[in-house]
């Protein structure tokens, strides 16, 4: 059963079905049945269907905004920026895919050689809870302009977003005359994913969610020899140095910790601040963190919702005492609040220990960690110390930041700036984050077959 509860007090929304094993197949046939003719519609046509289910998003953005709050506790003026930048990854392949996977001519032995992008056929989408509408048009739309059928395996606590994406395709689907199943969205129970992902007609998959969860997935693609992207977690870096611009650097870090309640793979999580401006930079960060509203996401008022379920709570609850308990000083919050909902204050904690669990270990919530180092050559040691490598943000002199970018283990670099997925950027991980890339030029060529072409007869 695919249960949404409302964490903002902790009551069931609604229950969801999951597609048995007709239901599976049915859906998984429609995939099939699709992919020839998508494969052969133009870029305009695929095009012309991402551009209308973009402006149906826009449309309908205030119901969708209102769902991510129900059901992951989103605030919903982040939830309507959610819905714009889907609809914005949509239009951006929409109008830059044909030139992505544009055939590139290359010089050999043949009078004519080449390589061309084509589809592979359907691809699985395994999707989870934290930005719901933007996460499935990551998956969706580079695919989608590839000319394969997508398949979209959300989280099983929000099927009511999962049924809002997948009626707004349906409903586009029909208006455009694209095949039946170029989209369709698959309520699937968990012990049900491995059958799906070994199934002929599912030729890649994408998933975005935990390494343990990815390392389940990539085993069993692996096994039955089909691609895979795979979005995991991060432990990500934030370095300070002594020549940043304080003021700007703990604006946007605490930006990045309260954004999504905290709930962001690729939000800074471990600060890493030059000796110096230690005391400075922590004064500023704190008066930054304060100023922030938790509360009911529906509120127009309110910056920081709930954590999305009583267990994630728990386990974050758990790592701050922990951290405490090793040596960290707890500046702000650190205390689960009393009441109904799964509410966690927003949280300072300074003195981290490299040794303790804030430090070794992903922290999803509204939790900044600070610890102090002596010097940007410690300061990249300690950013590199983690089987994560995911992103990180640098804070210093620009052209400084970008010879130091080179030391750092992650895929996303940012500096001066916040870490974040843009769609005109690849965007993804090294290490136990994952590989394959996602967005950009290059996210829209991992799910194609480079078919390179001789055309005879050879030069002389």
């Amino acid at each position: 059963m695919l249960i949404a509860v409302d964490p903002t007090t902790g009551v069931e929304l609604r229950r969801v079905e999951p597609a048995d094993e007709a239901g599976r197949e049915e859906i998984l046939a429609a995939a099939a049945a699709a992919a020839p003719p998508w494969r052969g519609a133009s870029f305009d046509r695929r095009g012309a269907l991402l551009r209308g289910v973009a402006a149906r998003l826009r449309a309908e953005r205030e119901r969708l905004a209102l769902l991510m709050c129900e059901e992951m506790g989103k605030p919903i003026r982040e939830g309507r920026g959610e819905v714009d930048k889907a609809a914005w990854c949509a239009e951006h392949y929409a109008e830059h895919g044909e030139h992505y996977l544009a055939t590139e001519r290359l010089t050999s032995d043949a009078s004519s050689s080449y390589v061309q992008y084509l589809p592979l056929g359907p691809v699985l989408g395994i999707l989870p809870w934290n930005a719901p509408l933007w996460l499935a048009f990551r998956f969706c739309a580079p695919a989608l302009m590839a000319g394969n059928p997508c398949v979209m395996k959300h989280d099983p606590h929000v099927p009511g977003c999962a049924a809002a994406i997948g009626a707004i395709f349906d409903q586009e689907i029909a208006e455009h005359g694209a095949p039946a199943g170029v989209f369709i969205n698959l309520p699937l129970a968990t012990e049900d994913v491995e059958e799906v992902i070994r199934d002929p007609r599912i030729r890649a998959v994408s998933f975005t969610g935990s390494d343990r969860g990815g390392a389940a997935v990539a085993a069993v693609a692996g096994s039955v020899i089909k691609p895979v992207v795979l979005e995991l977690g991060g432990s990500d870096p934030g370095i300070v140095l002594a020549d940043a611009d304080l003021d700007e650097a703990a604006r946007v870090l605490a930006l990045s910790r309260i954004i999504n309640a905290g709930q962001s793979c690729i939000a800074a999580k471990r600060l890493l601040v030059e000796e110096p401006v230690y005391e400075p930079f922590v004064e500023r960060l704190e008066a930054q963190l304060s100023a922030f509203r938790v509360g009911d996401p529906r509120s127009e008022q309110t910056d920081v919702g709930p954590i999305a379920r009583g267990d994630l709570r728990r386990a974050l609850a758990a790592q701050v005492e922990e951290t405490v308990t090793a040596g960290a000083r707890c500046l702000l919050g650190g205390e689960v609040p009393e009441g109904g909902g799964f509410f966690y204050p927003v949280t300072l904690l300074a003195e981290v220990p490299t040794d303790s669990a804030a430090f070794r270990e992903e922290t999803f919530g509204p939790v900044a960690a600070v610890t102090r180092v002596g010097d940007a050559e410690e300061a990249i040691e300690l950013a590199n110390d983690t089987p994560y490598g995911l992103g990180a943000g640098l804070w210093t002199q620009a052209a400084r930041g970008e010879a130091m970018a080179r030391q750092i283990e992650t895929g996303q670099v940012a500096v001066n700036g916040i870490v974040k997925t843009d769609p005109r950027l690849p965007s993804g991980g090294v290490k136990r984050s994952g590989y394959g890339r996602e967005l950009g030029p290059h996210g829209i060529r991992e799910f194609v077959n480079a078919q390179q072409v001789w055309v005879g007869p050879a030069r002389t």
